[in-house]
């Protein structure tokens, strides 16, 4: 249905379970986005975000490679840093500190490049090996599928200005409820990108954009009127991607899917 809507691309969590959703049915991502690939031909799908808590890029880069084919070159990689909750203690894990997380993060994000990029990759780091992993076929896109790197910290964008074709972010959790505070924490973080790249030597156009506007206190698809007035603000910051949720029928996200409707119908083509 988003495919019809004309939305331009489909994604799924990557968690064990998720916050309130936890004791609710959840499927795993690589079996939901095969399924998606086989129920779509034009879409672009994919994970937003992958998590280092319960995978490793020796068999994820397995994984992957057949949903790009599988998909014919639409799927895109969002990696992030995994989070502290279930995802970890449901392995009976413990939380690392933010720190060491973000060293996972690093790690996991040049090893699956590599991996993805090589014929043949070693690696003996601090959280993950590999031994003459292989890369064949690999992937339908070339050099690599692409990767969205989530990332609000300096390091986490050091990552995504060197490794990723794409940018997400959630935007800053300091506003609270304040709407127009988060969106002030959206613009210093997008300055903060900018500033990143520059540092880097990487042109700001070559790196995608991407909004997860349900991050903020006000769900996007309230209204079809407010959905075109967050991709606007977006937009105007220079994003070039808006994620929002498909509607549920009880919180988080809950909405009517004649909203979704309006949106394609109204919306969707002006932009």
């Amino acid at each position: 249905m988003a495919e019809e809507y004309g939305f331009a691309h489909a994604w799924t969590y990557d968690h064990l379970g998720w916050r309130s959703l936890v004791d609710k049915p959840w499927f795993d991502a690589v079996p939901t986005l095969t399924a998606a690939a086989t129920a779509t031909s034009t879409i672009r799908l994919g994970t937003l975000v992958a998590s280092p808590n319960f995978r490793h890029p020796v068999h994820f880069a397995r994984e992957v490679t057949a949903l790009d084919d599988i998909s014919d070159g639409r799927l895109t990689l969002g990696i992030g840093a995994g989070g502290a909750g279930f995802d970890t203690t449901a392995q009976g894990g413990q939380p690392l500190q933010p720190a060491v997380r973000t060293e996972r993060f690093e790690e996991f994000v040049e090893l699956l490049d590599k991996i993805l990029t090589q014929d043949n990759t070693s690696w003996y780091g601090e959280h993950y090996t590999a031994v003459e992993a292989r890369r064949a076929p690999g992937c339908v896109q070339l050099p690599r599928l692409p990767f969205v790197i989530a990332a609000n910290g300096p390091r986490a964008m050091r990552l995504a200005a060197r490794y990723g074709q794409g940018w997400v972010t959630t935007g800053k959790n300091e506003g609270g409820d304040d709407l127009e505070a988060w969106w002030r924490g959206v613009a210093e973080l997008t300055k903060r990108f900018d500033d990143t790249l520059a540092a880097d030597g990487r042109a700001p156009h070559r790196v995608a954009r991407y909004l997860q506007a349900d991050a903020a206190p006000k769900y996007s698809l309230s209204s079809a009127e407010y959905f075109k007035e967050v991709v606007g603000r977006a937009a105007e910051l220079g994003f070039t991607d808006v994620i929002t949720h498909w509607p549920r029928t009880e919180s988080p996200y809950e909405g009517t899917e004649s909203t979704v409707e309006e949106i394609a119908s109204e919306v969707l083509p002006e932009l």
